[in-house]
C-alpha cells in the first residue's frame, strides 16, 4: 500500500508514484480498465459514456494507472477486455474497473451491457457482462481494489425482459447493491434499486464530480465521499451515489509525503520510530539501484534493518566502478580505438517508465574513451568514461542527471543525479555494451 512520495537529500532527490497505506510498504504496479458504452443498437443510446471513458482514463494515466480503454464495446470485444483486465489485476497492486453506460439487474445479479446486446428473454443475459466477475477479477490486486459503475440509467430493455420474464418481480429498478469485500472500494452513481440522471454536459452528473476529485492529494475514501457529496448536492439532493468501503489504514493516489533531512534541534514531542519509513525507502533506493540512492538510504536510516544492506550494495558498485579503470590500466590502453565515436543508448520501456533511444558523441584518445551529451535546460545530462585495453573488453562508468520523469524508473524528479556501470566489448570499428544497474539498456558504439 503506498504513496505519492519523496524523499530528497543534499545532492540526491528521488521521487516515486505508489499508492500509500500509512505503514511501510510501497505499491509498484497500477492497472485499469475504464470502458464507456453510448452507441447501443438496441436500446437507447447515451450521450456521455464515451466522453467519460476518455476524460476518466486520462485522469488516471496522470496519476499512475496503466489503462485499459474500450468505448462502445460489442460483446466480444467487452469479453477480451476483462480477460486482459483480469490478467493485468494478478500482477498488479491497484486496480480499478471504471464503467459507463447500461446495466441491470435480475434476480439479484447486476449485469453491464455491451452495445450489441439484445434482451428476449433471460438466456440473452449470458451475452452480459457480470459484475460479480468483475468483482473477483478485481481481487486478485494485492492491496486496493475500487469499482465504479456510473451505470444506474433508465433501461428500456430491463422492462422488456420484466414482460418476458417468468419472474417478473426478478427484474429490479437500476442495480443491486453489491458489499464491498475487504480491501476494496465500490461506488454506484446512485443508490441501489434507483436510476441516475443523464446530465446535460460533456459528462455526466458523477462522473464530472468523480473528475473533480479523484486526482486531489486526500486520502481515497475521503475523496469518494465527496464525489458522493458532490452528486447529491449537483442533483438538488435527489442522486445519492451508493459507497461501500472495506479498507483498513488511510490510502493515497496523489496524495504527498515528504521525508527531509533537517538539523536536529530539541523539541517537546512524542517520540517517533525512526525506522517507520525504512522500509518504503529501500524499496525505492533499491528499485533505483545507483551508488546515490544506496548512499542516500545509509544517511537517513543508519541504524535500520536495511543498513547493512545498503552498506554491501555501496561497496559493490564502488568496487566495480574503481576495479573496472585499474583492470584496464594492468591491460594496457590501445591506440587501436582512438578516433570518434557514434554511441547509441538504447532503453526500452520498464514498468511505467517509457522507452528512449538516445545518441552521445564519443572519443578515443590514447585508449581513453569519453562520451558524453546534455539536454538544453542542462538537466538530462550524461557522461560516459573509462579506458579500452588491448583485447577490447571493458567496464565504463556513466554518471548523469535525469530528464523527463516519464522516462525514469519511479519517475524520478528531473535533475536527479544518477549513476551506472557498463560492460563494454570494442573491436576497432564497433563495439557493443550492457547497462548493469537498475534497468536494463543496449548501448552500441560505431566509430566513424
Amino acid at each position: 500500500m503506498s504513496a505519492l512520495s519523496r524523499f530528497c537529500s543534499t545532492g540526491f532527490c528521488l521521487t516515486f508514484f505508489a499508492l500509500l497505506c500509512i505503514g511501510p510498504a510501497s505499491a509498484e504496479t497500477r492497472v485499469a480498465l475504464v470502458i464507456g458504452n453510448g452507441a447501443y443498437v438496441s436500446t437507447a443510446q447515451l450521450p456521455n459514456p464515451s466522453h467519460d471513458a476518455e476524460d476518466v482514463a486520462s485522469s488516471l494515466k496522470r496519476s499512475g494507472f496503466e489503462v485499459i480503454q474500450g468505448v462502445d464495446l460489442r460483446q466480444a470485444d467487452m469479453q477480451d477486455l476483462t480477460i486482459r483486465f483480469a490478467r493485468a489485476a494478478s500482477r498488479a497492486d491497484v486496480a480499478v474497473f471504471y464503467y459507463s453506460g447500461h446495466a441491470m439487474q435480475y434476480n439479484g445479479v447486476n449485469y453491464l451491457m455491451p452495445v450489441d446486446a439484445t434482451l428476449t428473454d433471460e438466456a440473452d443475459l449470458k451475452r452480459f457482462v457480470r459484475v460479480d466477475d468483475i468483482v473477483n477479477d478485481l481481487q486478485q490486486a494485492k492491496n486496493l481494489r475500487i469499482l465504479v459503475l456510473d451505470s444506474c440509467r433508465d433501461n428500456p430493455l430491463a422492462d422488456m425482459l420484466k414482460r418476458s420474464a417468468t419472474r417478473a418481480a426478478s427484474v429490479g429498478r437500476g442495480l443491486s447493491k453489491v458489499e464491498a469485500p475487504r480491501g476494496t472500494i465500490v461506488s454506484f452513481s446512485t443508490q441501489s434499486g434507483q436510476v441516475a440522471a443523464d446530465g446535460t454536459g460533456r459528462n455526466s452528473p458523477y462522473t464530472t464530480a468523480f473528475l473533480k476529485h479523484i486526482e486531489e492529494p486526500h486520502e481515497i475514501g475521503d475523496i469518494f465521499r465527496d464525489i458522493s457529496s458532490d452528486v447529491y448536492d449537483a442533483s438538488g439532493k435527489t442522486q445519492l451515489p451508493e459507497l461501500s468501503l472495506s479498507i483498513i489504514g488511510k490510502f493515497y493516489l496523489n496524495g504527498p509525503v515528504s521525508v527531509t533531512v533537517a538539523p536536529a534541534a530539541p523539541q517537546a514531542a512524542p517520540k517517533v520510530d525512526p525506522c517507520a519509513s525504512a522500509e518504503a525507502h529501500w524499496k525505492a533506493a533499491d528499485t533505483i539501484g545507483t551508488l546515490s540512492a544506496f548512499e542516500d538510504h545509509l544517511a537517513r536510516f543508519p541504524s535500520c534493518s536495511f543498513a547493512s544492506l545498503a552498506k554491501a550494495r555501496i561497496d559493490g558498485l564502488k568496487q566495480k566502478v574503481a576495479l573496472a579503470p585499474a583492470t584496464n590500466a594492468r591491460a594496457g590502453g590501445s591506440k587501436e580505438f582512438d578516433g570518434n565515436w557514434d554511441v547509441t543508448l538504447n532503453c526500452p520501456p520498464s514498468g511505467k517508465a517509457q522507452g528512449f533511444t538516445r545518441p552521445l558523441a564519443g572519443t578515443v584518445t590514447n585508449g581513453v574513451f569519453h562520451a558524453e551529451v546534455q539536454g538544453k535546460d542542462g538537466a538530462n545530462r550524461l557522461e560516459i568514461d573509462g579506458q579500452i585495453p588491448a583485447d577490447g573488453k571493458t567496464t565504463l562508468s556513466a554518471r548523469g542527471t535525469t530528464g523527463a520523469s516519464a522516462y525514469t524508473l519511479n519517475n524520478v524528479a528531473p535533475g536527479s543525479p544518477y549513476a551506472f556501470t557498463v560492460d563494454a566489448q570494442f573491436d576497432r570499428t564497433r563495439g557493443t555494451g550492457k547497462r548493469n544497474e537498475a534497468r536494463a539498456c543496449n548501448l552500441v558504439f560505431v566509430k566513424r
